[in-house]
């Protein structure tokens, strides 16, 4: 018997409302009890794909409560290998779940998993994590949920003009330039290349003059993070003005590390992140982030799962947003105090609109 590897199965969520019944091919939702959708995440750590994955499983539990039907979720940790996951793909095909959703460890490698996936007929659902086009154009079960990266940078970049511009004493030295350093997400990752790259051309096309002092990559990691920012600390001291990090987590390591140096806040650089998690909420209603961009897990798991259920059961996707017949994307917005005050507030009064009819 071929040994394998440990493969990192997290849980199984069970969302029964109808007999449960044995999965196999897609049937209808009119003659199937159950269905299975397995999951493989590139990293269970990551604050953004746990949040999403949370918002998924709950959107699991509605859809089997709206449809009388048993969906199965199975969820595996890939723990960053590459292999781990394509070994993943092939216990749950052997385990007969009807879709997989994929959040790719290398997106330059999902060779083996579609190889895989097409042989068997099962469909896969990459979400998060984007492969090369050409790569999912290679069979017509193949799709993608996540958002554009590019505008995500773009409005990154945004938010350090609006901030800059309601607050000039951020260039902290009065020079006229925006001295900035860079936390990328992985080396030769498309988002975090993109991100970079939007944020900062968006910042220069809006006519601000900026200085790179240094970058360094940390995974989408916040522990790294903080360890990244502590060496360019030490390097550059209090001429950082501005830190771009191409995820809260990044964002807020560099936070943790500019506590532990004991740098009174009023002192810090700026610090913009992007995904808009809770922890990253947080920090900007606390002051120590100037804004992050919202990311909209709830919605990449709601699109996910709606697009699992129709693969799984009859197979009709016409009531979902697909582009190009294989891609769902969810906008980005900005978030800052302001923008959190103002939904506050439309909240409230809708409250009390209600309340008072």
């Amino acid at each position: 018997m071929k040994k394998r590897r440990k493969i990192g199965l997290l849980w199984v969520l069970p969302v029964l409302t109808a007999v449960l019944a044995a999965c196999g091919s897609a049937g209808t939702a009119e003659t199937m009890s159950s269905i299975k959708i397995g999951v493989t995440l590139y990293d269970q750590y990551d604050t953004y794909v746990s949040e999403l994955m949370e918002s998924f499983n709950s959107y699991a539990t509605q859809k089997a409560e709206e449809t009388g039907i048993a969906i199965n979720v199975e969820v595996y940790n890939a723990a960053n290998s590459q292999s781990t996951q394509d070994e993943q793909v092939e216990k749950m095909i052997e385990d007969d779940c009807d879709v997989i959703c994929v959040n790719l460890v290398d997106r330059t490698e999902p060779t083996v998993i579609i190889d895989q996936a097409e042989k068997n007929q099962v469909p896969i659902i990459f979400f998060n994590r984007e492969l090369v086009e050409e790569d999912l154009e290679r069979w017509d079960q193949l799709y993608y949920v996540g958002s554009d990266a590019s505008e995500s940078g773009i409005m990154q970049g945004q938010l350090v003009v609006n901030a800059y511009k309601a607050d000039p004493s951020l260039d902290k030295n009065g020079d006229g330039v925006l001295q900035y350093i860079i936390l990328e997400g992985e080396a030769g990752h498309q988002d975090a290349i993109v991100r970079t790259e939007f944020s900062v051309s968006t910042i220069m096309d809006n006519g601000i003059n900026v200085e790179k002092l240094s970058y360094a990559t940390a995974n989408w990691n916040r522990a790294q993070a903080q360890t990244k920012m502590a060496q360019m600390l030490t390097q550059y001291g209090d001429a950082i003005e501005l830190v771009l990090a191409n995820n809260d987590d990044m964002a807020l390591g560099a936070i943790d590390e500019l506590k532990a140096e004991d740098i009174p806040l009023e002192d810090w650089p700026a610090v913009v992140g992007i995904d808009g998690t809770d922890v990253g909420v947080d920090a900007v209603v606390a002051g120590e982030m100037i804004g992050t961009v919202y990311q909209d897990s709830d919605g990449q798991a709601r699109e996910m799962l709606n697009l699992a259920f129709a693969l799984s059961t009859d197979g009709d996707l016409s009531g979902l947003d697909l582009q190009d017949g294989k891609y769902i994307r969810l906008p980005h917005h900005i978030i800052t105090a302001e923008t959190l005050a103002e939904e506050t507030a439309e909240t409230k009064d809708s409250t009390d609109s209600s309340e008072q009819e």
